[in-house]
């Protein structure tokens, strides 16, 4: 069991980190409709690739349970799901919409949540 400890350990070592990593950044989406709205699935994707490009890693597995809508101040909550089952959560923000596009902030917590069970 020893080596099962450390790997969930380096786990959520590695999701502390990300959060550090995402820490201010933030990210643009351009969708057309009158009324800006981005997919929860879109808006994963893109905290998806904004994390992996910022880490250098593979691509987490992000959930966000609701479309984010392109209102400024908006805000919604999605999750970084890590492969022991810890979890980071992420707050987005809406910064600005221009012409359809959809401007975000995003920031990862600073604390991961052990894995359930």
């Amino acid at each position: 069991m020893p080596t099962t400890r450390s790997y969930a350990a380096v786990s959520v070592l590695s999701a502390a980190v990300v959060g550090t990593l995402l820490s201010g950044c933030s990210a643009s989406v351009s969708v057309g409709e009158s009324t800006p709205k981005l997919s929860s699935d879109k808006l994963a994707s893109t905290l998806s690739a904004k994390l992996a490009a910022a880490t250098g890693r593979p691509k987490p597995d992000v959930t966000c349970p609701e479309d984010l809508k392109g209102k400024v101040g908006t805000t919604t909550r999605c999750t970084i799901t890590a492969d022991d089952g810890s979890t980071l959560g992420v707050s987005v923000k809406v910064t600005s919409v221009e012409d359809g596009k959809i401007n975000f902030d995003f920031k990862a917590d600073d604390k991961a949540s052990p894995a359930a069970g």
